[in-house]
């Protein structure tokens, strides 16, 4: 790979990296941003297209092997870069990425082995949350997460960082009608659904099955999941609390009761 070193701010193959609305980069063929080494080098591992690479001399000798001939390198001083980006960006190396097409449903359970495990996140708004969910549901296994028409999107860049890089190898999915799609999953492939609530009337979780072809529900940070949702599932669980604690945040929840489906031993 030859670099491609960088004469001109107003250079406008660095405009993907000028600060673009995410919402803009994903019109403009499906882009997204991974910012950071580690994110970085996660993406140009896991087989997904890369447009281009940003990164300042020292980060470009790291990355350069990895990214082989797959899509130009530009390189730049550590103060341009920071000024392309709009911030003072400590690690030195973005890269834009293209978004992968939504695997179909049928071959991500199919896929599965014979505990199925997804999650469905019908409404969730917070990026950070959602990458950090998915980070969470990567490391312990999940086959595939499902997010509903109001959940927000895992490719922007606070999502994709949160995430790790978890975003490029868990499949995501977004069905045009998410009450279809749960009612498939019930009918068609024999998954349970679990809604995961506040309320002492559910299971709590210790007590709680761990079914072999299950759906896990988490609701939105404010509402919870929504009363169609709820009424769709089979199993409602909660986690119990102690000392007038009320609730826990969605990605710390997400991990406690992903640990008990997934690796925790028992019942």
């Amino acid at each position: 790979m030859t670099r491609i070193y960088v004469d001109s701010l107003d250079d406008p193959r660095l405009a993907p990296y000028r600060n673009l609305p995410d919402r803009e980069l994903a019109r403009e063929g499906g882009l997204f941003i991974a910012e950071g080494a580690h994110v970085t080098h996660r993406l140009l591992a896991s087989g997904l297209g890369v447009r281009s690479v940003l990164a300042t001399p020292r980060r470009a000798a790291q990355v350069e092997p990895l990214l082989g001939e797959r899509a130009p390198l530009y390189v730049a001083p550590a103060e341009w870069v920071n000024t392309v980006v709009g911030f003072r960006f400590h690690s030195g190396i973005l890269a834009v990425g293209v978004r992968p097409a939504p695997p179909p449903l049928d071959t991500v359970v199919a896929a599965a082995p014979a505990p199925v495990r997804l999650l469905i996140l019908p409404r969730l708004i917070n990026t950070a949350n959602l990458g950090a969910i998915v980070r969470t549901a990567a490391a312990l296994g999940v086959d595939g997460i499902i997010l509903g028409p109001g959940c927000c999107d895992p490719f922007y860049r606070q999502a994709v960082r949160q995430s790790m890089g978890a975003v490029f190898t868990v499949a995501l999915l977004r069905p045009a009608d998410l009450d279809a799609c749960l009612l498939s999953l019930q009918r068609e492939h024999g998954i349970e659904l679990i809604a995961t609530v506040l309320d002492e009337a559910a299971t709590p979780l210790p007590q709680c099955p761990r079914p072999r072809r299950m759906g896990l529900l988490l609701g939105s940070e404010d509402h919870g999941l929504e009363p169609a949702v709820l009424a769709r599932c089979d199993r409602r669980v909660t986690i119990p609390m102690q000392r007038g604690t009320d609730s826990l945040n969605v990605a710390a929840s997400a991990a406690v009761f992903l640990y008990h489906f997934t690796l925790a031993t028992g019942p």
